[in-house]
């Protein structure tokens, strides 16, 4: 038998915890379907200052626990599971895990992006202890420390300039000769004067996972093959992220870099929205994932009040609703 509900949240990130708070305290008991990586990107950081309410700094998990309290208070339910298929074709929309078929009158997807990684076992050991993939999110730890940032592309330049503010010294590494970035970026990147370049180059380890922290970087030539080993604090991963859009594809409106295009929070089909880094590729911030998550519970429930009113029955009517909503 299929769980029915009202709102399902898939993901269970900044975006999605502040999206079931909103629906919850609406009394739309929602459903969050929370991913195998339960609390998002934040549980794979350590330090979070940025979040506002903390002046001493946050734990990433202990902020996404403290979220998941405070909806869990509310009445919001948690399935601990990723969701397997989605069918958008018609409403109610359905959800299936592994374990569970919800069929769900609107459904808020919070699925957000990945940062693409070089791979190295090393890199992930060392993620948020020396490793970073967001240079607004950590690039303060890094204050007069030597520190490389890895891309190309506009990101890798723009975090590379940032970086000054804080480390002593900033290398961009970059696998070619020349860059993806826009050439606005990288004049400013060549003028910035504590930025260097390392070009023809790729990253082979990052050292040492065991001090639990980045002490150098191995470091290879591809024209040269030459091998080498440079001291280093930190290692800024910049060459882009990959939203986690693959269940929507062929069914929702996705942008040429797969994020899911929104306007405001409503998707392609009404009464799907969508909150945080799935559909951002500017930010990616905690705190504006949480605001697109509380924009996409309000919207939700606007739908749905609309919906009762134009079927006083508390049926769903579909074909009414949505021409009350399009007036």
């Amino acid at each position: 038998m299929p769980l029915k509900k009202k709102v399902t949240i898939l993901g269970s990130g900044s975006a999605g915890l502040t999206a079931a708070i909103y629906a919850a305290r609406a009394s739309l008991q929602p459903l969050v379907i929370q991913g195998l990586q339960a609390g998002g990107q934040l549980t794979i950081t350590t330090e979070v200052e940025n979040f506002p309410g903390f002046p001493n700094g946050i734990l990433g998990p202990t902020l996404m626990e403290e979220m998941q309290k405070q909806a869990e208070r509310f009445g919001t339910e948690f399935i601990y599971d990723n969701a397997k298929s989605v069918d958008l074709s018609k409403r109610p929309f359905k959800v299936e895990t592994s374990s569970e078929e919800i069929l769900t009158d609107t459904l808020i997807i919070c699925t957000g992006a990945n940062a693409k990684l070089l791979g190295l076992e090393s890199e992930s050991k060392l993620m948020g202890h020396g490793v970073s993939a967001c240079a607004t999110c950590d690039g303060f730890f890094f204050k007069d420390k030597v520190v490389f940032v890895i891309g190309g592309g506009d990101t890798a330049m723009e975090e590379a300039v940032f970086l000054t503010r804080f480390a002593k010294s900033v290398t961009l590494v970059h696998r070619r000769d020349s860059f993806r970035a826009s050439k606005i970026m990288v004049d400013r990147a060549k003028q910035t004067p504590k930025v260097k370049f390392l070009l023809d180059t790729v990253v082979e380890e990052i050292r040492d996972v065991g001090k639990g922290e980045v002490t150098s970087i191995v470091v290879k030539n591809i024209k040269t093959n030459k091998v080498e080993e440079l001291p280093a604090d930190g290692v800024f991963v910049a060459i882009g992220h990959r939203p986690n859009t693959d269940l929507f594809k062929g069914q929702i409106e996705l942008n040429e870099n797969g994020y899911i295009v929104t306007n405001g929070v409503k998707t392609s089909i009404t009464g799907v929205f969508a909150a945080g880094d799935v559909q951002d590729e500017v930010y990616k911030q905690a705190i504006t994932a949480a605001g697109t998550g509380c924009a996409a519970a309000l919207e939700a429930q606007w739908f749905l009040e609309k919906e009762e009113h134009a079927q006083p029955q508390g049926k769903i009517n579909t074909k009414k609703a949505e021409a009350v909503l399009h007036e």
